[in-house]
């Protein structure tokens, strides 16, 4: 009765619209009187839950790619992206992906990455003939790779779900290969429909042009070979790293590229705190709604349920697909991080699964739920600066979806490809 009072209340809450955080954090004090746990060890539970180094590198990041996304670094990207594919067929289409790709490696967030490469692709692919909905489209999906490609803070928040007992760094270099793979399959996609529908081609940029695009990009650039270089060499760990990008991003933007204004800086700085205290919030929350489900035996229960069913490996981590495609339709990512690492992660550990394989199915699985309607923050943001309706998009999104199942399925039955660059990078 106590997990149907915990899990239940839960789910009632969130459908009746109350914020994810507060709705984990009602329904665990209801679960808490309920087993009759003294209010205090949960406060306790949700202090631990946010007393932790390694989260120091949350603010660092979303400060970074705040910094980053609005001081001209997305516009200087697409540029240096023209040079190498802007003139193939669909090359607009291909400098999109690219340049999420690349915007990824610097800002780590799906949202930022939208609004950023959004704002200027969505325009110029529809000046250039593609269709409106198709640039959305292609737009929120190419933003799914910042979750993947390091410095993801997705990545710190699956390490912390877990327990912090997995690498950060290793999961950053996990990150790399599968982030590629699916801008790759996303470019696989744009030479289909380039020839189905006749996609424009571009100029080629002449080689001045072409040298000048690439230093004036090479200050952005330099930003991920200072945070991996940092890390790979032991010269700071991964959260150290987040503050040097963060105070690197501020000197390139303000000193070098000098294209944002000194009296905007309080804004981006309030948006980022309330960004940050939400994160945070939900992280404390978590902790004591996981700290419940272990007293209850949650996840010993879900793993013994499910291994009831089959103890294949590869049905399993089918099922588990599915599942977590599900519940990506209807809650964000950073709860669904929190609340399913803690359930799932035991289980399958126990079939021989690595945690950073894991954590990258895990990430690939969530990140599509956030451009999946009902509750999909970055179609959402897409939609507005596309300036269309969701519906129009949901009904175009199909061919994007297999793309992305398409690279899904690859990182889940192929580990090798989550796992190698670790292996041989952080030996």
């Amino acid at each position: 009765m106590g997990i149907l009072i915990h899990i239940g209340s839960f789910l009632v809450l969130s459908f009746l619209g109350l914020p994810v955080a507060y709705a984990l954090g009602l329904s665990t004090v209801l679960a808490a009187l309920w087993i009759d746990i003294p209010l205090e060890a949960v406060m306790l539970k949700l202090s631990d839950g946010t007393d932790d180094f390694a989260l120091l590198a949350i603010p660092f990041f979303v400060l970074a790619g705040a910094i980053m996304a609005e001081g001209g670094m997305a516009a200087r990207l697409i540029n240096l992206a023209k040079v190498f594919v802007g003139f193939l067929r669909g090359g607009l289409a291909i400098v999109n992906v690219l340049a999420s790709t690349m915007f990824g490696a610097i800002s780590g967030s799906s949202v930022a990455d939208t609004a950023a490469i959004g704002t200027v692709m969505i325009p110029q692919m529809v000046k250039n003939g593609y269709p409106r909905v198709f640039a959305v489209n292609l737009t929120i999906c190419g933003s799914l790779q910042p979750l993947l490609i390091p410095p993801s803070h997705n990545m710190v928040i699956y390490s912390m779900a877990a327990g912090g007992s997995i690498s950060i760094a290793h999961l950053f270099m996990a990150g790399v290969i599968p982030g590629l793979l699916f801008g790759l399959c996303l470019i696989g996609l744009i030479f289909w429909a380039g020839r189905k529908h006749n996609f424009p081609k571009g100029e080629v940029i002449p080689l001045r042009q072409a040298v000048k695009i690439a230093i004036d990009a090479f200050w952005g650039l330099l930003t991920v070979f200072i945070i991996m270089g940092g890390i790979l060499s032991g010269v700071f760990t991964p959260t150290e790293s987040a503050a040097v990008a963060c105070l690197y991003a501020f000197c390139v933007t303000m000193f070098i590229y000098r294209d944002y204004k000194w009296r905007d800086l309080p804004q981006l700085l309030h948006r980022t705190v309330k960004t940050v205290a939400m994160v945070m919030i939900l992280i404390g929350f978590s902790a004591a709604f996981g700290y419940l489900m272990a007293l209850m035996r949650l996840p010993a229960l879900a793993s013994e349920y499910m291994l009831a069913l089959t103890d294949n490996k590869h049905l399993m981590l089918l099922m588990i697909n599915v599942l977590l495609l599900a519940l990506g339709t209807f809650m964000d990512m950073a709860p669904l991080l929190l609340i399913c690492t803690p359930i799932f992660l035991p289980l399958v550990i126990k079939l021989g699964v690595d945690p950073v394989h894991f954590g990258m199915i895990l990430i690939t699985n969530l990140g599509i739920g956030l451009i999946t309607p009902p509750v999909g923050p970055t179609l959402f943001v897409g939609c507005a600066i596309g300036k269309v309706t969701m519906e129009q998009v949901s009904r175009e999104l199909w061919p994007f979806y297999g793309a992305m199942l398409v690279a899904l399925v690859l990182i889940t039955f192929v580990p090798a490809l989550s796992l190698w660059l670790p292996s041989v990078v952080l030996k």
